[in-house]
């Protein structure tokens, strides 16, 4: 019995952590790059200027972060999925007891939706990390190691 309680908890948990992730990003703060779920090409584009210049990207260089971003946006609309992470899991706590059958099938739905995108997102990144300079690949580690967004923070 300890070893089925420990696979609930440690699904319960991966659900949470999953749902939690997903109900972060989807927080969409004023005057930010995304809208709903999708990003308008408009913001999409204003986002790429914005870290194009601050890392200051040829045509070619911007055209891959262009490339990143919309496998980025896809593969976050697939985790999200049709409808409301948060719903989702409240629905989970919703009656007497947990659902189990329903949190181990929205576990499954996210992995699978991240196993599915996550190549074509891995090799975007890749693709444009690898096409920069090294000063620049540089300056990507430094806001790697900031934590901060492109977007704020000057």
């Amino acid at each position: 019995m300890k070893r089925f309680i420990k696979k609930t908890l440690l699904g319960l948990f991966g659900g949470a952590l999953i749902v939690g992730s997903l109900g972060a990003c989807s927080h969409r703060a004023p005057g930010g790059w995304q809208s709903g779920t999708e990003a308008s090409p408009e913001s999409r584009a204003r986002m790429v200027e914005k870290i194009g210049s601050r890392l200051d990207l040829d045509a070619a260089q911007k055209q891959k972060l262009a490339v990143l971003a919309d496998r980025l946006q896809t593969q976050r609309a697939a985790l999200r999925g049709a409808s409301d992470p948060r719903a989702d899991m409240r629905a989970l706590f919703a009656g007497s007891k947990l659902d189990q059958a329903g949190a181990k099938k929205l576990i499954d739905e996210k992995t699978a939706a991240l196993q599915a995108g996550s190549p074509a997102v891995i090799a975007a990144a890749a693709d444009f990390f690898d096409n920069l300079r090294p000063e620049q690949q540089q300056q990507v580690r430094e806001f790697m190691e900031r934590g901060r967004r492109w977007g704020r923070h000057g």
